[in-house]
């Protein structure tokens, strides 16, 4: 009898294993693929691609450069589809003024401190187990709180709390997806920390949200 499949290790490149026995190459775990100072990212994230880049930093969050002022930080387990695109506040422009062209980068002196360029913008943070769908795009300084569902093509800005189910453009909360007792505690639980063996053995209650059998398990 063959052995059962382990499950993949939180720096392998292409955690998905096909029938063949070759490795997924549209699948990812973005943290062992991304090197970059300004980008932060939990283990077990995954995000996938139709057609696999080379740069998996620059294809997701192509305005968060090496000399950035604000950083991404994606949780843990987090579950990122083709297409979804994160607009850091490196991309922003002045928009308090008559004009919003940023006469700064294409010359008439040095770029520091011209008044064409807008100030260092907020960070961008990502809760875990975080769903974000095809084509999302997430704006500057969002802040989505765990367990949240992003639908298919949302334009998500602000602070979303956590287990929510949002869409649309621009995104709204839809509904909460549990009861806000439910929620506390889950927040309180995060299972998304613990050993992976410990999550496997969970498997069932956090998929078949059982509170109950997950509050048993819980350490």
């Amino acid at each position: 009898m063959p052995s059962a499949r382990p499950f993949a290790r939180p720096d392998a490149a292409h955690p998905v294993t096909l029938p063949d026995g070759s490795a997924h190459p549209g699948t990812i775990y973005l943290r062992a693929v991304i090197d970059h100072p300004r980008i932060e990212i939990g283990g077990y994230t995954y995000a996938s691609a139709h057609h696999p880049p080379a740069d998996w930093a620059a294809h997701i969050a192509p305005y968060t450069y090496p000399f950035s002022p604000e950083k991404l930080v994606i949780g843990r387990f987090c579950q990122i589809a083709d297409g979804a695109l994160f607009v850091t506040a490196s991309a922003n422009h002045r928009h308090d003024g008559f004009s919003t062209y940023p006469f700064a980068i294409f010359g008439g002196g040095e770029a520091a401190g011209r008044p064409s360029l807008p100030g260092p913008g907020p960070d961008t943070i990502i809760g875990h187990d975080v769903w974000i769908g095809t084509r999302a795009t997430i704006l500057p300084g969002a802040r989505i709180g765990s367990g949240t569902i992003i639908g298919a093509g949302a334009v998500v800005a602000g602070d979303i709390p956590a287990y929510s189910l949002v869409a649309g453009n621009p995104a709204r909360v839809i509904l909460p997806r549990f009861e806000a007792r439910t929620i506390a505690r889950l927040l309180e639980i995060t299972w998304w920390d613990w050993p992976i063996d410990r999550i496997l053995a969970a498997e069932a209650a956090i998929c078949g949200a059982d509170l109950a059998a997950l509050e048993a398990i819980c350490p």
